[in-house]
C-alpha cells in the first residue's frame, strides 16, 4: 500500500524554536486568524529578512469598532522574549500602541464580522533581525480589573498572538525521503534523509549552533526537533538512515469548497437555510484503506467567494457539518486543519 508523506524542513543556526509555538486566539469574537508571508498561503509564515511581508488577517464576529493594537517582539529559541535585547536591535520604527487601521465591516452578510488586515514591515515600523517573532494583538477598548498593574493590564487585553519567522539563509540544505525504510518497504512508513552543508561558515560546535526541525504536513505537534546527525565532517552534516527521521505516512487531506449560499460546489452535499442561518452540509466520506493521489492544500485554508472579489468582507459564515460514514471506532475520530 503506497502512501505519501509531506514534508516541511526547517534550518537555522540556533533560530528555531526546541518547542512547538501556535497562534492563539484569546478571544471569542475573533474567527478565521491566518499568518501568510507574501502570497503562499499554504506555507509557513516564513520570510527571508527585507522579504516578502508578512500578512496578519482576522474578524471581529461584530460590526463594533474596536482599536486594536499590536506590539512585536523577538524570541528566543523557546519562543519566549528574547533577554539581552533592546527592541532598537531588532526593530526599526515605533512598536508601541500602533493601531490598525485597515479595516472593512462585513457587507450582505447574515453574520456580522468586521475584518482587520496588519502587513509587517509598514509604514512604522520595519524588522532589521532574524529570528522568532511573536506579535500580540491588544483590544484597548477591553475593560480589565487589573488597572493598577499595567503588565497584567495589559495581559487581560489581549486578543490574539500570531507567529511568523525571519531568516538568513547560510547554509546548503539537501532533502529527500523514501518509502524504503529502515521499518518496512513501499508500505506505512516514510523516511527522510537530510544533508546540510555550511562550507566556509565557522561551525565549531554543531550541536550548539546548528539547529533543525522536520515537520509532518506543518504540524508542530509531530516536529522532530534537533535529531543527531549520523555523519559530521568538516563541512556538514548528514542524517542517513536516521530511525528518529522515519514518519507514518498518511493520506491526502480530504477538500471542500464553499464558494455561496445559492449552489452547492465541491465537496458539498447540501446547504439549508434553517430561518436563522445557512447550514453547510459536507459530502459523507469513508476511511480510505489506500492511498488517492489528491492535490489538496494540505489543510490549508484560502478565503473567497465565487466572485472573487472584496473576499475578505463579502464571504458568509456558516456552521458546517461533517460526515464519517464507518463502524465505531475504537478511539475518537478528530477534525485537523488549519482552521480548527
Amino acid at each position: 500500500m503506497k502512501k505519501i508523506l509531506t514534508l516541511h524542513i526547517l534550518l537555522a543556526l540556533a533560530a528555531l524554536p526546541s518547542r512547538a509555538q501556535r497562534h492563539e486566539i484569546y478571544c471569542q469574537r475573533i474567527a478565521t486568524l491566518q499568518v501568510v508571508a507574501g502570497t503562499d498561503w499554504q506555507a509557513l509564515p516564513i520570510t527571508l529578512l527585507n522579504g516578502q511581508p508578512i500578512h496578519i488577517d482576522f474578524d471581529d464576529m461584530t460590526h463594533d469598532y474596536h482599536r486594536y493594537t499590536y506590539r512585536i517582539e523577538h524570541c528566543d529559541a523557546d519562543w519566549k522574549v528574547s533577554q539581552g535585547l533592546f527592541e532598537s536591535d531588532y526593530l526599526k520604527g515605533w512598536n508601541h500602541e500602533q493601531a490598525i487601521d485597515n479595516i472593512e465591516q462585513s457587507l450582505n452578510t447574515n453574520h456580522l464580522y468586521t475584518h482587520y488586515h496588519l502587513t509587517i514591515p509598514n509604514e512604522n515600523c520595519h524588522i532589521t533581525m532574524s529570528g522568532n517573532y511573536k506579535l500580540t494583538i491588544y483590544d484597548d477598548n477591553a475593560e480589565t480589573n487589573n488597572q493598577e498593574d499595567e503588565a497584567n493590564d495589559k495581559d487581560g487585553r489581549k486578543i490574539l498572538t500570531a507567529c511568523f519567522m525571519v531568516v538568513e539563509p547560510q547554509v546548503q540544505v539537501a532533502i529527500g525521503y523514501s518509502s524504503n525504510t529502515d521499518i518496512d518497504i513501499n508500505k506505512q512508513h516514510q523516511q527522510v534523509s537530510m544533508n546540510v552543508n555550511y562550507g566556509n561558515l565557522r561551525v565549531t560546535n554543531p550541536s550548539q549552533q546548528i539547529k533543525t526541525v522536520v515537520l509532518q504536513n506543518g504540524r508542530w505537534n509531530q516536529a522532530v526537533w534537533n535529531a543527531k546527525p549520523d555523519y559530521i565532517s568538516a563541512d556538514g552534516l548528514q542524517w542517513q538512515h536516521n530511525h528518529h527521521l522515519i514518519f507514518d505516512a498518511g493520506n491526502e487531506y480530504r477538500k471542500f469548497e464553499l464558494l455561496d449560499m445559492d449552489h452547492p460546489t465541491m465537496g458539498i452535499d447540501e446547504i439549508k437555510w434553517d430561518g436563522e442561518e445557512y447550514q453547510i452540509y459536507v459530502m459523507p466520506d469513508t476511511p480510505r484503506p489506500n492511498y488517492v493521489h489528491d492535490e489538496s492544500a494540505k489543510g490549508s485554508f484560502y478565503v473567497r467567494n465565487s466572485d472573487n472579489e472584496d473576499n475578505h468582507f463579502t464571504c458568509e459564515y456558516a456552521p458546517v457539518h461533517f460526515r464519517l460514514q464507518t463502524n465505531r471506532q475504537p478511539g475518537d475520530v478528530y477534525l485537523n486543519a488549519d482552521w480548527t
